[in-house]
């Protein structure tokens, strides 16, 4: 078979746009379809990028972009609940020298970028709609959208997140997993002396930490046991999130006191997810956090999903035959990156909740840290 020219992309997030971006560049037609009107463009409130992330923002073209609209630092802290800064570590820079080991940004700053690269590419964009049916052969997917429409594509790469509705059409039956803990998240005004993520373990939540996101902003996050959400009325979600955060000391108490808009205090449960075995069904693949995700405690939900883009564009245009072999390659070369990173990531979660002190979590960080340095 000839190379495959026709691709849809369903979801825009991390994996979605990069991925689209990315076949646009090598010459092939590309369709995304995102289920939010607005493109997903004002959620969130911060993300962290570590240097893994950046590489692939530089080989998107937008990498610049980023470093102008985030905040890039090379440190973390560590710190008592009273602020006390117990140590300050020098960051890995898993990208590499040439890029900083850490950029904080706001999400919807980041969306925004990644929009703008997808809009530039000349892909075909629709929003407010899904993927609601797809017949597959031998050559190709048909697929059925919510309007009504209809289209066939040589491949379909489902980046439609962790509740993906494609991943369980496709017969993959693996569903997330909440870890016990839930994180509550901020964004704020940044006091002049945060110019690095400082995290303090201990207090009434097992991690508190902040993260410069631009000049003036950051973003704040608190994580404790997961509750059920229809315990928590949305109204108080800025209460909640402040009776936690007014424990901590230092930076906290300049941060404190603009943790008061519930609507803009989000509340999400830690899950865990890997497909195993492989990450497509036919000519339906996935990537991003429909095929993974893991606890936000490395830092490597959106790397892990800019890499799968990375890989699998590589992969694609550089084949002559788009078959199960080639998409199998696929998944053979991410899962033991992802893996490494879910593990890691997982085990310091447990580390905080169910007291696990016999791990070697240094290690393990240190290495999964070591790892993320190589090429993906």
């Amino acid at each position: 078979m000839s190379t495959a020219r026709t691709v849809l992309v369903i979801g825009g997030g991390a994996a979605g746009n990069a991925v689209t971006v990315l076949l646009r560049r090598a010459g092939l037609r590309v369709e995304l379809v995102e289920a939010k009107d607005d493109w997903n463009a004002t959620a969130g409130s911060g993300i962290t990028l570590q240097g893994n992330a950046l590489r692939v923002l530089r080989a998107l073209g937008v990498w610049e972009r980023v470093a102008q609209a985030g905040f890039a630092f090379d440190s973390a802290g560590l710190t008592a609940p009273d602020g006390t800064v117990l140590h300050v570590a020098r960051d890995l820079r898993t990208g590499g020298d040439d890029l900083p080991a850490t950029v904080g940004i706001e999400r919807p700053r980041l969306q925004r970028i990644l929009i703008d690269a997808v809009r530039a590419s000349g892909a075909d964009v629709r929003l407010g709609t899904r993927a609601e049916a797809l017949e597959q052969d031998g050559d190709g997917v048909r697929v059925r959208f919510g309007d009504g429409t209809e289209g066939r594509y040589d491949l379909v790469i489902a980046a439609d997140g962790l509740g993906s509705a494609t991943r369980a059409a496709i017969g993959i039956t693996d569903k997330p997993e909440p870890t016990g803990m839930a994180v509550w998240r901020v964004a704020a005004p940044r006091p002049a002396g945060v110019v690095r993520t400082d995290l303090a373990y201990g207090g009434p939540a097992y991690i508190a930490g902040y993260c410069p996101t631009g000049d003036t902003t950051l973003y704040a996050y608190v994580a404790e046991d997961s509750r059920d959400r229809a315990s928590i009325p949305p109204e108080t979600y800025a209460d909640e999130m402040r009776r936690l955060a007014s424990a901590y000391g230092g930076h906290w108490t300049e941060i404190v006191p603009h943790i008061t808009d519930p609507a803009k205090v989000n509340y999400t449960w830690f899950d865990r997810l890997l497909v195993e075995g492989s990450w497509h069904r036919g000519r339906v693949v996935l990537a991003g956090d429909a095929a993974h995700c893991c606890p936000p405690t490395l830092a490597q939900g959106a790397a892990m999903s800019l890499e799968d883009a990375l890989v699998l564009a590589e992969l694609l245009t550089g084949a002559d035959d788009w078959d199960d072999a080639l998409l199998r390659a696929y998944y053979e070369r991410r899962v033991p990156r992802v893996r490494a990173v879910v593990e890691a990531s997982v085990l310091l979660g447990r580390w905080q909740l169910d007291r696990v002190r016999d791990a070697d979590v240094p290690g393990l960080m240190g290495r999964t840290m070591s790892l993320l340095r190589e090429e993906p």
